[in-house]
């Protein structure tokens, strides 16, 4: 009979090797949020100085429209400068995507943040319409969502591919009713697309999650390695802000 205490003895070594990968994933996944809250905070300081310059809560709606705005509210407020700026937006997050694989770190996580920069420029709108207090009411009931449902999709067994497929179709749904939005206005459409907004970006949420934790490798060079963490980062900001600004629409008070 075998000797089995002289037989190589795999299970140290393995316990060994699945903690290495385990400390190399949180350390991953703790970068990916970091990316992320970071660039949060651009947003909501570029939007609240940008309002703030603008006239802040000195601006006020009359029968003549807005008073109180600044000569850069005015350019700020403007459709045509709005327009601008979001297609500014669209272009940076596509080339980021594009691009990733052939910039350094350093450069995509600037290019992340100047879109989070401009997309606050954009985003100072809301604090024409909405209360400062609304605002940040939603905001920590977005994080407390976003935080729950974050968790849930890395550590869940299960596997939710085809929960993103699903998302995925509702997500195009979502911006062809919101095209529709534009040129029919109705309070029953908007109210639907952000009941389906939320339930969309939650699960995005769980599913981005999942698909960030899946993509790691403890092989990874530091060069691929962060550009994982910027593209985790970029997907996790869309779903926080975009579930924001839909929780906005269903729970925001609007400015007296």
């Amino acid at each position: 009979m075998a000797n089995l205490d002289n037989q190589p003895r795999y299970g140290a070594s393995y316990a060994r090797g699945a903690d290495l990968i385990d400390a190399g994933l949180r350390a991953h996944m703790l970068r990916v949020y970091n990316y992320m809250a970071s660039a949060l905070v651009v947003t909501g300081l570029v939007a609240w100085l940008a309002f703030q310059a603008a006239g802040g809560y000195g601006i006020q709606f009359s029968g003549e429209g807005i008073i109180g705005v600044t000569q850069f509210g005015v350019l700020l407020f403007n459709p045509i400068a709005q327009l601008v700026l979001f297609f500014v937006t669209l272009g940076l997050v596509g080339f980021i995507s594009f691009r990733i694989g052939h910039i350094q770190v350093g450069t995509a996580l600037g290019l992340f943040l100047l879109y989070a920069a401009v997309l606050g420029l954009f985003l100072s709108t809301i604090f024409l319409v909405y209360s400062g207090t609304s605002i940040a009411q939603v905001f920590f009931i977005t994080a407390a969502t976003f935080g729950v449902t974050s968790l849930w999709g890395y550590t869940t067994k299960r596997d939710l591919t085809s929960m993103g497929h699903f998302l995925f179709m509702g997500l195009i749904g979502i911006i062809i009713a919101s095209l529709v939005g534009i040129f029919w206005h109705s309070s029953a459409l908007q109210f639907a697309i952000s009941v389906i907004g939320v339930v969309v970006f939650t699960g995005l949420t769980a599913y981005d999650t999942q698909k960030i934790k899946d993509m790691y490798t403890v092989n990874d060079d530091g060069s691929i390695a962060g550009r994982k963490a910027v593209m985790g980062a970029l997907s996790l900001y869309l779903d926080f802000v975009n579930l924001f600004l839909m929780l906005l629409r269903l729970f925001g008070n609007g400015r007296n």
